[in-house]
């Protein structure tokens, strides 16, 4: 039986706000946020590349299609990317097919977005109004 080399969500690495901040402060990163276009325009890392992982359809979220040869249009398969969402799980998931796309220095930031504006990293704004809701974390954050 042949092996498949096929990555899942244990070989996704994971970097929290302030790591992923200094590897982007420094220059050797890059900030792919893959929220939908109406989260990254509520707030955003100001650097950061915007290709949504999933659309949201009148039948529920939906994998961007396109995903991926967006991606490639803007960067190469040895680019240092960091990758959020909202909360990580999409970034989660993003990380992943681009590692089986051959991605090859992927990082998903823990947390997302919402880590990054908790952090105070987002500027002075209410985080209120920087954030969006989630599911996944309580509603006093």
């Amino acid at each position: 039986m042949e092996k498949t080399n096929t990555k899942t969500f244990e070989d996704v690495e994971s970097v929290d706000v302030y790591t992923a901040k200094g590897l982007l402060t420094i220059g050797h990163h890059r900030y792919l946020d893959v929220r939908t276009n109406e989260e990254f325009a509520k707030s955003h890392f100001d650097d950061a590349l915007n290709i949504p992982y999933m659309f949201k359809t009148d039948e529920g979220r939906i994998v961007n299609p396109d995903f991926l040869p967006q991606v490639s249009s803007v960067c190469k398969k040895d680019d240092n990317l960091i990758v959020a969402c909202n909360s990580g799980g999409r970034a989660t998931r993003a990380c992943v097919d681009l590692l089986n796309a051959g991605y090859e220095h992927v990082a998903n930031m823990e947390g997302g977005y919402s880590a990054w504006v908790d952090a105070g990293f987002a500027g002075d704004k209410p985080a209120a109004e920087l954030k969006t809701a989630c599911k996944f974390r309580p509603k006093d954050n």
